[in-house]
C-alpha cells in the first residue's frame, strides 16, 4: 500500500520509507543511475542553478564592461563571445532545465501517478545536458574563442566563426534531443498516468501549462536542428543556405529560427504560469477564478506563438502587408496573456492573503511580468519597433519577461514546494530579504535599459558615447547586488534545506494549498502513489 494512503491525514506522518532507497542504489550510483522522478528532478534543478551562476558570471563581466564609457576590460571581440554565451547558456541551461526539474518532481505527484512514463529515458535526457553544457563553456578555450555571432546564431556571421561555432551546432543539437525526450515523456506520463477520476479539466495548472509546453517543444526543436544543420552545411560541406556569394540568403535563416524562436519564449513562461496559477489560490485562500478561461488562454497563447515570429524583423524590409499581419497577430497575443493576469488579480480579490515568499516572488513576478508584457505590447508596433530595433529596449523588454518572469516564478515554486522536497521550511526572513533584494536590483539593472534604448544605445556594443553612462553605471551596480542576491539565495536558503536543517516541515505547509502533493508526508517519500490513489470528486484529496 502507498505511503500517502498508510498517512493520510497525519500532519507529521513521515513514516519509515521517508527515504526509502531500497529499492535502488545509494550513494553516487542513486543519482548516476537515477530513475526515479524525484532524483532526476533534484539534478535538473542543480544543474540548471550552476548554469545560473555561469550565465550570471558571464553577464556581470558585460556589465562591467559597460561600467564606464571606454573600453575596460575586455576587448570587443571577447565582449560579443560573453553575450553570445549569455545568451545561449541562460537560455538553454538555466531557465529550460529548471522547468524541466520542476515538470519531473511535481507532476507525478499532482497528478497521482508512480513515476514518469519512461524512467530510463528521463535519465538519459538529463545526462545529455552535460556534455552538452561542457562543450558550451569550454568554447572560450577553443581557437578564436567562443561563438560571437550572438544568441540567435545570425548568418553570416555563424558562417565566419571559428570551431567553437560546430561545438556549439553540436551542443545545442544534444540539449534539443535532450527536451524532446523530455517532452514526450511529460506528454505520456500526463495522458496516460493520472489516477482514476482525475479528468484532463481537474488536472493542476502547472500540469495543463507543462503538457501544452511538452507539444510546443515538440513542434519547434527539429526547426532549430534544421536552422543549424544548415548552418553546419554551409560551414564545411559547400552548400548556399545562408551565404549570399552562393545565392543564398541570411534573411532566410532568420525566418527558420525565429519560427523556433517565438515559441520558444511561450515555452519558457508558459510553465511559469502554471507556478503562479498554483501558489496565488493557495495563498488567497480561494480557488482559481477561471480555471477553464486559463487552460483556453494557454491553448491559444500556443497556438498564437506559431503566427508572429516576424515581428522580429520588421527592419529587414518586409512588405508592409507582412509588416501589419505581424503586428496584429502580436497584439492579439496579448489578450490570451491578460485574461491569466485578470485571472490571477481576480482569484487575489477579497481573498485572505497571507504574503509568504511564495507569494511575495508570485505577486512580483504578476507586478513585473505585466511591466515586460507592454514593452512588448509596444514592440509589437512595426514603425515604433523599427526605431527601438537593436537598442537596450529590446534588452530591457526581454529581461523583464524572462528574469521578472521565468526567473521569479521558478523561486515562487521552490520556496512554495521546498517543504515538501526536504522536509524542512526555510527560513521566512531570509526569504523575505532574497525576494526584496531581487526584486529592487532586477529593477535597478533593467529599467534604465528603457532609457537607454529610447535614446538610441544599441546592444552588442562594448563601447558607447558619453551621453549614456550614467544610467548604464546605474544599471552595472544592481547586476551585481542581483548576482549577490542569487548566491544568497544558494547559500541562506538552499543549502540550508539541503542538509535538513530548519524546523521539520508539516505534510501540508500552506493553509489554502490544494492537490495531490499535500497529500504525502514530508518530505515526499522515494516512491509515491505505487497504488493509484482514490479521489474526492474534486480530484485535489485523496479519500483515504
Amino acid at each position: 500500500m502507498s505511503a500517502v494512503l498508510d498517512n493520510h491525514g497525519h500532519a507529521g506522518g513521515h513514516a519509515h520509507d521517508g527515504h526509502d532507497h531500497h529499492h535502488g542504489p545509494t550513494g553516487w550510483r542513486r543519482w548516476v543511475f537515477a530513475t526515479n522522478h524525484k532524483d532526476i528532478g533534484t539534478l535538473y534543478l542543480l544543474f540548471s542553478f550552476t548554469m545560473l551562476m555561469i550565465g550570471g558570471v558571464l553577464a556581470l563581466m558585460i556589465r562591467a564592461e559597460l561600467f564606464q564609457p571606454g573600453l575596460q576590460l575586455v576587448n570587443p571581440e571577447l565582449f560579443n563571445q560573453l553575450t553570445t554565451m549569455h545568451g545561449l547558456i541562460m537560455v538553454f541551461g538555466a531557465i529550460m532545465p529548471a522547468f524541466v526539474g520542476f515538470a519531473n518532481w511535481m507532476i507525478p505527484l499532482q497528478i497521482g501517478a508512480s513515476d514518469m512514463a519512461f524512467a530510463r529515458m528521463n535519465n538519459f535526457s538529463f545526462w545529455l545536458m552535460i556534455p552538452a553544457a561542457l562543450m558550451l563553456v569550454s568554447s572560450f578555450f577553443m581557437p578564436g574563442g567562443a561563438p560571437a555571432a550572438g544568441w540567435t546564431l545570425y548568418a553570416p556571421l555563424t558562417l565566419q566563426m571559428g570551431p567553437s561555432m560546430d561545438a556549439g551546432i553540436f551542443a545545442m543539437h544534444i540539449l534539443g534531443a535532450s527536451s524532446i525526450m523530455g517532452s514526450i515523456n511529460i506528454i505520456v506520463t500526463i495522458l496516460n498516468m493520472r489516477a482514476p477520476g482525475m479528468t484532463l479539466m481537474k488536472m493542476p495548472m502547472f500540469a495543463w501549462t507543462w503538457l501544452i509546453t511538452a507539444y510546443l517543444l515538440i513542434a519547434v526543436m527539429p526547426v532549430l536542428a534544421g536552422a543549424i544543420t544548415m548552418t553546419l552545411t554551409d560551414r564545411h560541406f559547400g552548400t548556399s543556405f545562408f551565404n549570399p556569394a552562393g545565392g543564398g540568403d541570411p534573411v532566410m535563416y532568420q525566418h527558420i529560427f525565429w519560427f523556433f524562436g517565438h515559441p520558444e519564449v511561450y515555452i519558457m513562461i508558459l510553465p511559469a504560469f502554471g507556478i503562479i496559477s498554483q501558489i496565488v489560490p493557495a495563498f488567497a485562500r480561494k480557488k482559481l477564478f477561471g480555471y477553464a478561461s486559463m487552460v483556453y488562454a494557454t491553448s491559444s497563447i500556443a497556438i498564437l506563438s506559431f503566427i508572429v515570429w516576424a515581428h522580429h524583423m520588421f527592419t529587414t524590409g518586409m512588405p508592409v502587408t507582412g509588416q501589419l499581419f505581424f503586428m496584429y497577430a502580436t497584439m492579439l497575443i496579448s489578450v490570451p496573456t491578460a485574461v491569466k493576469i485578470f485571472n490571477w488579480v481576480a482569484t487575489m480579490w477579497r481573498g485572505s492573503m497571507t504574503f509568504e515568499t511564495p507569494m511575495l516572488f508570485a505577486v512580483g513576478f504578476i507586478f513585473v511580468f505585466t511591466m515586460g508584457g507592454f514593452t512588448g505590447l509596444i514592440l509589437a508596433m512595426a514603425p515604433i519597433d523599427i526605431q527601438l530595433q537593436d537598442t537596450y529596449y529590446v534588452v530591457a523588454h526581454f529581461h523583464y519577461v524572462l528574469v521578472a518572469g521565468s526567473l521569479f516564478s521558478m523561486f515562487a515554486g521552490v520556496y512554495y514546494w521546498l517543504p515538501k522536497w526536504t522536509g524542512r521550511m526555510y527560513s521566512e526572513t531570509r526569504g523575505q530579504i532574497h525576494f526584496w533584494t531581487s526584486l529592487i536590483f532586477f529593477n535597478i539593472t533593467f529599467f534604465p535599459m528603457h532609457f537607454l534604448g529610447l535614446a538610441g544605445m544599441p546592444r552588442r556594443y562594448a563601447d558607447y558615447p558619453m551621453q549614456f553612462a550614467d544610467f548604464n553605471a546605474v544599471a552595472s551596480v544592481g547586476a551585481l547586488g542581483f548576482g549577490l542576491a542569487q548566491v544568497y539565495f544558494f547559500v541562506a536558503v538552499v543549502l540550508p534545506a539541503m542538509r535538513g536543517r530548519g524546523a521539520p516541515a508539516p505534510q501540508k505547509p500552506w493553509d489554502g494549498a490544494e492537490g495531490l502533493e499535500w497529500e504525502v508526508p514530508s518530505p515526499a517519500p522515494f516512491h509515491t502513489f505505487e497504488t493509484p490513489p482514490k479521489l474526492d470528486a474534486t480530484a485535489t484529496r485523496v479519500i483515504g
